[in-house]
């Protein structure tokens, strides 16, 4: 995990409870359903947990300076600083990985989760932004 110049975890107490809600839906649903659902059901937990958070975020794209038609849908960010995607399958591509690395390429953001309800236990994984740390 990626330290802070304090020998700090980058946006460990957020994580921590970003986490703990991801496994309090996992324990109620289980593995099975499709993305939406968790995506919905955490939304729910994210509010009652009292995690700030915005849902199904635009991500702009640019090139050399100029905005591009295109753009990348982050699942969630939380805390106005972690980008959170959601994924329900058995095994997590390679290509997860850098889909959520380009989002945080293009937020300029240090920290997004990647976070696999489709396991019969729940996966994550923290993905750091080395382009914008020290």
């Amino acid at each position: 995990m990626r330290m802070d110049s304090n020998n700090k975890i980058l946006y460990k107490e957020e994580s921590f409870k970003i986490i703990g809600a991801c496994m309090k839906v996992h324990r109620s649903l289980g593995a099975g359903f499709l993305e939406a659902v968790y995506e919905e059901a955490l939304e729910k937990e994210f509010q009652v947990q009292e995690i700030p958070f915005k849902k199904q975020v635009k991500l702009e794209l640019y090139y050399d300076n100029q905005k591009l038609n295109k753009h990348y849908r982050a699942d969630f960010i939380c805390y106005d600083s972690i980008i959170l995607e959601i994924k329900a399958v058995q095994l997590i591509p390679i290509a997860f990985y850098a889909q959520l690395k380009n989002y945080l390429r293009c937020t300029k953001m240090e920290l997004g989760m990647l976070i696999n309800f489709g396991t019969t236990s729940l996966t994550y994984k923290r993905i750091i932004n080395l382009k914008n740390s020290d």
